[in-house]
C-alpha cells in the first residue's frame, strides 16, 4: 500500500521553483552588470589598471552567470512530462555547478595576472581607478540588494549572488588601491588589489561548489534531521517500524521525502490506511517542511519479500 501526499495536500504537477520569484531582480542585476562592464573596461584601458581591467573581465562572467541562472530558472518552471516526471528543475543545480567552475577559473586567472603585473610592473592611473571603482561599487551594491533575499532560498540565486559579491568587493579593492596609489605613489597596489579580489573569490565559490554537489549526489537537505524525521515517524501512533527512509533535494525549495513504514495489522484497514497517512504527512509537513513525501504502508515482516533492489 503507497501514497504520495505534499503537506499543502495538492495533487497536481509540481512546477515553480524558489529562484523564479526572483527572476525580474535577476533580469535588473543582468542589465546593470552589463553596463558596469563596458564603463570598466573603458576605465581600465585609460588609467592602465589591472584592477579594474580584473573587475570588468569578472563582470563579464557575472553577466554569463547570471544570464545562465535566468536560462536554468525559464527551463526549471517549465511543466514536467512523462520522460521527465519532475520537469527540468534540475537545470537550476546544474547552472549553479556551471556558476561555480566559472568563477573559479576567474579566480585563477585573476591571481596569474596579479603575479605577472608583479613581475612586470606598470604605471597606474589613481585618479581614473577611484572614479571607475565607485562606479561599479554602486551599480553592485545595488544588485547586491536585489539578490540578497533570494540567495537564501535558492542555490540558483546564491551563484548569481555571490558573483554580484565578489565584484562588489573587487570594486572596494580598487577604490583601498586607487587611494593607495594617489597617496603614496606606491604601484604595487594595483596588483595586491586583483590579489585581494581572486582570495575573495575562491573560498566562497568552493561553498557553493560543495553544496550544489550535495544536491546532484542526492545527499539529504541539510536542514532535515533523518534521525529526528525516523524518531518522529516511530512516535506515531500504530507505527512499528520504519526502513528504506530517503530524502533529498531536486532544487532549491523541493525537498523530496520517501519511506516504507512498517504499521500494526489493525491499522491496515481503509479507515486506519488514511489516518496513518494524514498523520505521517503532518508530522513531516510539520516540523521538517518537506513538500513531497512517498510512504509505503505495510505490515510487518513484508520487508523480507521486497525485491532484493528495493532495498
Amino acid at each position: 500500500m503507497g501514497a504520495g501526499h505534499d503537506h499543502g495536500h495538492a495533487h497536481g504537477p509540481v512546477t515553480g521553483t524558489a529562484a523564479a520569484a526572483y527572476r525580474g531582480r535577476l533580469r535588473v542585476a543582468l542589465s546593470i552588470t552589463l553596463t558596469v562592464m563596458v564603463v570598466q573596461i573603458v576605465g581600465g584601458l585609460l588609467a592602465d589598471s589591472l584592477a579594474l581591467i580584473v573587475d570588468a573581465a569578472h563582470m563579464a562572467t557575472d553577466a554569463l552567470g547570471l544570464g545562465m541562472a535566468l536560462l536554468a530558472i525559464h527551463f526549471a518552471n517549465r511543466p514536467p512530462s512523462e520522460s521527465r516526471t519532475f520537469g527540468l528543475a534540475r537545470a537550476e543545480i546544474l547552472a549553479a555547478l556551471a556558476n561555480c567552475l566559472l568563477l573559479l577559473g576567474v579566480g585563477g586567472y585573476v591571481l596569474y595576472e596579479a603575479v605577472e603585473r608583479f613581475l612586470t610592473p606598470a604605471s597606474t592611473e589613481g585618479g581614473l581607478m577611484l572614479v571607475f571603482g565607485a562606479i561599479g561599487l554602486v551599480a553592485n551594491s545595488v544588485s547586491l540588494t536585489l539578490l540578497m533575499r533570494g540567495q537564501a532560498e535558492s542555490v540558483n540565486v546564491r551563484g548569481a549572488f555571490l558573483e554580484v559579491a565578489a565584484d562588489t568587493l573587487g570594486s572596494v579593492a580598487v577604490m583601498v588601491s586607487a587611494a593607495v596609489i594617489l597617496t603614496t605613489g606606491w604601484q604595487a597596489a594595483d596588483p595586491i588589489a586583483s590579489l585581494v579580489i581572486g582570495v575573495m573569490i575562491v573560498p566562497r565559490t568552493v561553498k557553493l561548489l560543495r553544496e550544489t554537489l550535495d544536491v546532484l549526489l542526492e545527499a539529504a537537505p541539510k536542514d532535515v534531521d533523518m534521525a529526528q524525521v525516523r524518531a518522529h515517524i516511530l512516535e506515531l501512533e500504530g507505527v512499528e517500524d520504519v526502513h528504506d527512509l530517503h530524502a533529498w533535494t531536486i532544487t532549491s525549495g523541493m525537498p523530496v521525502l520517501s519511506a516504507h513504514v512498517v504499521v500494526r495489522s489493525d491499522w491496515l484497514n481503509a479507515s486506519g490506511h488514511e489516518k496513518m497517512l494524514h498523520e505521517l504527512q503532518g508530522c513531516l509537513g510539520d516540523h521538517f517542511d518537506v513538500e513531497h513525501c512517498t510512504f509505503q504502508l505495510e505490515p510487518g515482516g513484508h520487508a523480507e519479500h521486497e525485491a532484493r533492489l528495493c532495498h
